[in-house]
């Protein structure tokens, strides 16, 4: 049993699920009461992963408040539970943001409200479920049940291209996913093979030493999973048409957590378990990651569609995400970390306002909108602040993360490091001109003329996440403190493991190499063939 002295990961992951369940026997017709019910729901389930942040130890490095018991015993399949700092924080912003969602979906969704509901907190339950298990079975069983509620929540209420949208959302990453469950399965026989024990046990699995050609294969097989749902450059095209045609909630919770699990893939799964491959693999990274970056917004320069725009904007966001990540140092994954966090809230926000005026409008289009300020000032302040905090400038959530994945591609290589930068400013370019043309100059159309400001209603949606840019912004130790270890951990392990591998026999007729890598707590054995 854990710290807590119950179950808590269990309660987190299936409560959103229970209350699911609750809505099925629910009778049609009541809006009203299914919405509260849904709200209250997603509050309680909020509070009740508070609890994961208050009693984490950041003084630990490993797993904590693990759950194992045995699932399916005879092929080593197990309920496999526990968190650390990396998944920490994307477990509460899960939480933070379907809040914010049911909230967002009040008026905006008019069709069968119970059928929605019950997809946005199956979706919950799927999203937590694989930010928690540690049994490679239980975490693709989760991986996959996300992609149903989704793909319903695309196709049956996005836009006029809903179902074009859903249906290549699912393809894409429906591919990644079977080729990932292939190398599971892979790796289930191999490790039984070089150590007489068949498991899905994540944390067992790190201790498998293959021959570098087996890992560049199974880490292509994870990468290509991960990179899919990211989105990085060129696997990103599913993600502005699943963006364009989603419903608001639909599109921030998209934005703000299913993207950071494929980015939580690479760091949880593919890197630890194939280090030297991950190693081998951070030229083409991290060129893609840049790519990435550059492309993106230059895509969004172009854009005269808001939610395109923002939606394209991920695709440049994600960039840094990975090119922290693969810099493979301290500052670089703590940024990578901290950057899932920022895009999730800031973008999260951006998808939110755009949203907002959409249901004013009718309209999305940049031409249609100007001098929005004058008739909806808190809008626009509200709209400002998030500019601010996507452009990262300092003080707001943004700048920490982006300055931090800079200082530690600048430390892997001064090149990476100033393409990346390219980045920041033109992401500034294209945000500023942006709001500039929403919000200023003259009210070119009528119809703008008598657009109603926030309701209160949208004004509690928004002010919990400018608390946040302001407060992860001005004081990112609180967030950090519960990462550093956890990030230390990982490269200290992922460094070693890799030096072991790389390394060649001691001398010729050695049939063996034993290396007890100090202070990892890992024996690795590794066989000359």
């Amino acid at each position: 049993m854990n710290q807590l002295g119950f179950p808590i990961l269990t309660t987190v992951t299936f409560l959103p699920l229970a209350g699911a369940v609750l809505l099925l026997f629910m009778p049609k017709g009541r809006d009203e009461l299914l919405k509260r019910v849904t709200l209250i729901i997603s509050l309680v389930e909020f509070m009740v992963s508070l609890p994961l942040f208050i009693y984490f130890d950041e003084g630990k490095a490993g797993m904590q408040f693990v759950e194992k018991v045995p699932w399916i015993k005879e092929w080593g399949v197990a309920y496999y539970m526990g968190i650390d700092g990396i998944s920490l924080f994307l477990i509460l912003l899960t939480t933070f943001l379907t809040v914010l969602c049911v909230l967002s979906s009040w008026t905006a969704v008019e069709k069968r409200i119970k059928e929605y509901m019950i997809c946005f907190l199956f979706l919950e339950t799927g999203m937590i479920g694989a930010l928690v298990a540690l049994d490679l079975i239980l975490f693709y069983v989760f991986w996959e049940v996300m992609l149903i509620p989704m793909y319903l929540i695309i196709g049956a209420w996005g836009g006029p291209r809903r179902i074009y949208a859903a249906i290549k959302f699912f393809i894409y990453t429906m591919a990644g996913s079977v080729l990932m469950l292939v190398a599971i399965i892979a790796l289930y026989f191999l490790h039984g093979k070089a150590t007489g024990e068949y498991t899905f046990d994540l944390l067992r699995l790190y201790q498998l030493a293959l021959p570098i050609k087996t890992q560049y294969i199974m880490f292509a097989a994870f990468a290509l999973a991960f990179a899919i749902k990211v989105p990085m450059f060129p696997f990103h095209t599913w993600l502005p048409d699943a963006h364009v045609e989603a419903p608001t909630a639909g599109s921030v919770i998209l934005a703000g957590v299913l993207l950071k699990l494929g980015a939580y893939g690479f760091i949880r799964f593919a890197i630890p378990l194939f280090p030297a491959a991950a190693f081998k693999a951070v030229p083409v990274i991290s060129i893609l990651a840049l790519i990435g970056i550059i492309y993106g917004a230059l895509v969004c320069m172009m854009q005269d569609d808001l939610k395109k725009l923002v939606a394209f904007s991920s695709v440049s966001h994600l960039g840094f995400v990975m090119l922290g990540m693969f810099a493979f140092n301290v500052q670089g994954v703590q940024g990578s970390i901290y950057q899932m966090l920022n895009h999730g809230v800031s973008t999260g926000a951006l998808f939110l306002i755009v949203g907002m005026l959409y249901e004013r409008r009718h309209t999305r289009l940049i031409a249609d909108f100007g001098g929005l300020s004058r008739v909806m000032p808190v809008f626009a302040t509200f709209f400002m602040i998030v500019t601010l905090s996507s452009i990262a400038l300092p003080g707001t959530n943004g700048f920490v993360g982006e300055f931090l994945i800079l200082l530690g591609a600048f430390k892997a290589n001064p090149v990476y490091g100033v393409f990346g930068a390219t980045g920041v400013i033109l992401a500034a370019a294209y945000m500023l001109w942006m709001f500039q043309r929403v919000m200023f100059g003259d009210i070119k159309h009528e119809e703008n003329r008598e657009l109603k400001d926030l309701n209160l209603r949208e004004i509690v949606t928004l002010v919990p996440i400018v608390v946040m840019i302001i407060w992860m912004g001005v004081f990112p130790k609180f967030f950090l403190k519960k990462i550093d270890l956890s990030v230390q951990h990982f490269l200290y392990d992922i460094k070693a493991r890799h030096e072991v591998v790389a390394m060649p026999p001691e001398e010729e007729g050695t049939s063996s190499l034993v290396k007890q890598v100090e202070g990892s707590g890992l024996k690795l054995l590794i066989t000359k063939e």
